[in-house]
């Protein structure tokens, strides 16, 4: 089985998580290969990189590789994301972060799932995208225009709010006034969006949400509206230029321009252990549950 394995910081936690899962991709004789940049940290970092010397690196990603390792946290697997693009990848995160909806493996649990990948006990969750258009064009968009978790436009170098003119699918909705908006996606629900007030999503629900980040509209509330629907938003304030954020890349915009947001047309594919779920994940990660009363 061909792996890349992918991280991007290098801790208490990565270090434990790594000798781990790499001794394991050792005994059971993975064609296994490292990200370029995290191979070069763990050369650094780790007392033990003789041992993985046999390991290979990549810089880009092909559809010959079977597996994706993300080590780290969700934002880690956001990342993992740029590498996998429309290739069809499925991918695994090990959490040595904090909260982790995505990145749902523990340290003590990464020879189990690993077998489990191994003897295919596991399933496909396929996860949507948003896609982004601007115009005029922005050259660092276009070159990696999709998100995973959600695509937000935001106030920039200014404590004053900016109006999100927003259009679905044609049809004037509202300008918020606000801090901005945020467009997720049902696995970007339990992030960013969550925060702002938003509502948890189930991964496979055709939806997107549009959540206000600190409206100034008393009554404006998130909306819930088919992943089918072509949103348009245009961005005004005292600025002349605005931030647009896809998951955690940032690029500026001039105030004016259009912006159009639509559902990709490819997915992730993210494993999901038997033994997991994503309601099981709410539970444990929300501490839904927890309440003396139940």
């Amino acid at each position: 089985m061909k792996v890349a394995v992918f991280g991007r910081f290098y801790n208490k936690t990565t270090t434990t998580s790594v000798e781990t899962l790499f001794n394991y991709l050792l005994k059971k004789d993975f064609d296994a290969y490292i990200e370029t940049e995290f191979s070069n940290l763990i050369k650094c970092e780790s007392k033990n990189k003789k041992d993985y010397s046999s390991f290979k690196t990549f810089d880009t990603l092909d559809q010959t590789f079977d597996l994706l390792v993300s080590v780290g946290g969700d934002g880690t697997i956001l990342r993992a994301i740029t590498f996998v693009k429309d290739l069809g990848i499925p991918i695994i995160g090990i959490n040595t972060g904090r909260l982790g909806f995505l990145a749902t493996i523990q340290v003590n649990q990464i020879e189990k799932a690993i077998q489990d990948i191994i003897d295919g006990n596991y399933k496909i969750s396929e996860r949507s995208l948003l896609s982004i258009e601007t115009s005029p064009e922005n050259e660092d968009i276009k070159s990696l225009n999709f998100a995973l978790n959600e695509i937000a436009v935001s106030r920039k170098n200014t404590t004053s709010m900016i109006t999100v003119e927003t259009y679905l699918d044609g049809e004037y909705l509202t300008s918020y006034w606000s801090d901005g908006l945020i467009v997720s996606t049902p696995t970007g629900s339990t992030g960013y969006s969550l925060s702002c007030g938003g509502p948890v999503i189930t991964p496979s629900t055709n939806s997107f949400a549009l959540t206000p980040i600190a409206p100034h509209n008393l009554s404006a509330r998130p909306l819930i509206l088919p992943d089918s629907t072509e949103i348009q938003l245009k961005v005004d304030g005292r600025e002349e230029q605005h931030l647009v954020s896809l998951d955690s890349r940032i690029a500026t915009l001039d105030n004016g321009t259009i912006i159009k947001i639509k559902k990709a047309d490819f997915k992730i594919k993210m494993i999901d252990l038997l033994d997991e779920s994503f309601l099981v994940t709410l539970r444990k990660k929300l501490l839904w549950g927890e309440d003396n009363r139940n």
